[in-house]
């Protein structure tokens, strides 16, 4: 317990040193009050209020009277039954500020249409959603109206958030974001707050629903993302997460039927986009897991480049035979200048699964180069580039990449990876990372959360390793394959981001695990030739990439650091 304290402390001094360096300071504040956009619309924001402590209820007006854009109204519903405090508090706003609109309902009719009530009192053209118990930072909508003047056609905005203690003042556990991830927000609804939508877009898709109580919010995303893909993602701490004891926040448990109705949530929005899927729960408590359907039997080819190594061969090949409990596929070896007598004895005894076949690239160790020349003699539709020094974990690994590789959208899967030791060795890649690219979680514990889950659940990333991933072979061909100057370092990384400028998704899912034996078997980069090669193919991604690695990973943030694996804050 002293231990999780220390760690606790440490956290939140580091959060406390982000803030005082990355959030506007009184004079900048100030300047923000005077300052006039070309564009300047009405924000309304609603709020519901249900037995509303005081404390809060005067912590959250006062959150949105101090805004440093000044367009707005706050349009407040009251569920809450003959509470003379309240009302007292709330007239006692409305004659100091003409923006306060109230109606008294007489009468709880739920949060969602309580919330209902509070939208049709709005006369803005975005609404923004806000928790009666929770806060805005002060230059929240200021942020939201910068968005705005940029691209007034956006439909939604989201940004990112953290946590408040009772007091209203103790700020801790930020949450940034990854920009807009389609399988991560199937997993939890990690768009919440901030939440700002159109109001003509809003009329369009339906207010929200009281038939995913507790969930009803997530339900209403679910349908903005069905119906848009006008939708911003704004990288700053703009709404502030009350934690009490009756919160989900603090909770996952308190509110199980909203976790259940999050659940039809889902269901009922796999349905309206055709898609046929079971959702289960995750691996971590509050997600959830899509298992899609397999729409048919697809041959696969998966593709092994191999030199000498036959006892990590071995154990490679085993694990596919014996472990898949899909059997639509070959294995193709590529054989590529080995010397050792235990490979070709092997190599004999391969030769007669009719499953298996092996192919010679007698040139010089090229990753890019055989893996081309593989796919070009694959009989498949789909391809699984796999290294020899993997080895299955789960069974049915073939099935939860296929469910993914399947849809038209999806260009790449990846997997799961393992170090022999349990770490994780590969949680897909964030572009970027160490100058690059590099391993998400690298080096974390089999079974951790990681960074708000992201260790353990589906999502969309940028890229994933070459070591285990799977491509439609008309895609592979489409994206112009390898690009076989990356001769060992990179090409997967580089063949992602071609995917990504085709607007194809990427994902990783945590539901394919493998060990990966890394660098035994092509040894590290430590002589002089091999060094000098792997620089090379630095500067050759950087000079390729360089307009994407100025822009940033859109599934990272900028406020974390490119230093390291961990999702710890950039100070």
């Amino acid at each position: 317990m002293k231990i999780l304290k220390e760690i606790f402390k440490f956290f939140n001094i580091q959060y406390k040193l982000w803030i005082n360096k990355n959030e506007p300071k009184s004079n900048e504040l100030n300047g923000q009050k005077s300052f006039k956009f070309n564009f300047e619309p009405k924000i309304s924001i609603v709020t519901a209020l249900y037995n509303t402590p005081k404390k809060y209820l005067i912590q959250m007006i006062d959150s949105v009277l101090t805004q440093t854009y000044t367009n707005f109204e706050l349009c407040i519903a009251v569920g809450s039954v003959s509470d003379n405090k309240i009302e007292k508090i709330l007239n006692d706003y409305k004659v100091k500020d003409s923006r306060l609109i109230i109606k008294f309902l007489g009468k709880n009719k739920g949060i969602a249409e309580n919330f209902n009530e509070a939208i049709k009192l709005t006369s803005g053209e975005y609404i923004l959603f806000l928790d009666h118990d929770d806060t805005l930072a002060s230059f929240a909508l200021f942020e939201i109206i910068k968005c705005l003047n940029v691209n007034p056609d956006i439909d939604f905005i989201y940004s990112d958030e953290d946590k408040i203690k009772g007091d209203g003042k103790r700020r801790f556990k930020p949450h940034f974001k990854p920009d807009f991830s389609q399988e991560l927000l199937r997993c939890y609804n990690y768009m919440i707050h901030v939440s700002v939508i159109k109001k003509k877009f809003l009329n369009k898709i339906g207010y929200l629903n009281d038939l995913y109580k507790g969930s009803q919010d997530y339900d209403l995303i679910l349908r903005v993302v069905e119906n848009t893909d006008k939708i911003f993602h704004i990288p700053k701490i703009l709404y502030h997460w009350r934690v009490h004891k009756d919160s989900t926040s603090k909770n996952i448990n308190t509110k199980k039927y909203a976790f259940n109705n999050g659940k039809k949530a889902l269901e009922d929005h796999l349905k309206r986009i055709g898609l046929i899927a079971e959702v289960l729960e995750g691996k971590l408590k509050g997600t959830y897991r899509i298992k899609y359907e397999v729409k048919k039997e697809q041959f696969i080819s998966i593709i092994i480049p191999n030199k000498n190594h036959s006892e990590d061969l071995s154990r490679c090949i085993d694990s596919i035979l014996y472990k898949s409990t899909y059997a639509n596929y070959e294995i193709i070896i590529i054989e590529n200048n080995s010397t050792e007598e235990s490979i070709f004895n092997l190599y004999g005894t391969y030769r007669k699964n009719e499953k298996i076949r092996i192919l010679e690239w007698n040139y010089d160790f090229n990753y890019s180069a055989i893996n081309n020349f593989a796919v070009k003699k694959s009989k498949a539709d789909i391809i699984l580039l796999l290294n020899n020094d993997t080895e299955v974990i789960n069974p049915d690994w073939l099935e939860r990449m296929l469910e993914f590789i399947q849809r038209d959208e999806v260009g790449a899967v990846g997997a799961k990876l393992y170090y022999p030791n349990g770490k994780i060795q590969h949680g897909g890649v964030i572009v970027g990372l160490g100058g690059v690219a590099a391993h998400s979680h690298a080096n974390f514990s089999r079974n951790d959360a990681g960074y708000f889950g992201r260790a353990n659940v589906i999502q969309n990333l940028s890229a994933v390793t070459g070591a285990c991933l799977m491509i439609k072979k008309h895609v592979f061909f489409d994206v112009g394959m390898f690009d076989e100057r990356f001769i060992l370092a990179f090409n997967d990384i580089d063949l992602c981001l071609k995917l990504r400028e085709k607007k194809y998704l990427i994902v990783w899912t945590p539901y394919a695990e493998l060990y990966h034996f890394e660098s035994k078997t092509r040894g590290l980069e430590n002589n002089p030739a091999k060094i000098k090669r792997f620089q090379g193919e630095i500067n050759l991604f950087k000079e390729k990439w360089n307009d994407f690695l100025k822009k940033k990973d859109p599934y990272y943030n900028v406020n974390l650091t490119l230093d390291s694996e961990d999702f710890t804050l950039k100070l």
